[in-house]
């Protein structure tokens, strides 16, 4: 199976050895995207619906540049540091979809990368 790496400049680099996103099999598969401003490189603010918005926003502008937009999420995954952030956070998410949601998951985690608040990765249709 062909593999492409998708990248963009208008979401923040990974801060790992990985890749933004990775299309196989006609899905294109979205790491988990902190809630980094890639204009500033840092988080826009401390208020959790910020932040996941922006997290958001990263998942979006990576499958824009893969070819292929929010309404074509079939799974996402959503990491918080504190749970009790759940009901804020889907308020920001809901606003992302047009009704039709995709399947997904959340967690609360022990940490997450740079002190993050929220991470949240996206496997999409082309």
């Amino acid at each position: 199976m062909d593999t492409k790496v998708v990248m963009t400049s208008d979401a923040p680099a990974a801060v790992g050895p990985y890749s933004q996103a990775v299309e196989a099999g006609g899905l294109i598969f979205v790491s988990g995207q902190l809630p980094i401003d890639p204009a500033t490189g840092a988080f826009p603010s401390e208020d959790i619906k910020e932040l996941t918005r922006q997290s958001m926003k990263n998942l979006s502008a990576i499958l824009k540049k893969a070819g292929t937009s929010m309404d074509k999420v079939v799974k996402t995954t959503i990491y918080l540091k504190n749970l009790a952030d759940f009901a804020a956070v889907n308020e920001v998410y809901a606003s992302f979809f047009n009704g039709s949601y995709p399947a997904r998951s959340c967690f609360e985690v022990a940490a997450l990368p740079k002190g993050a608040k929220v991470e949240i990765e996206a496997i999409a249709a082309l």
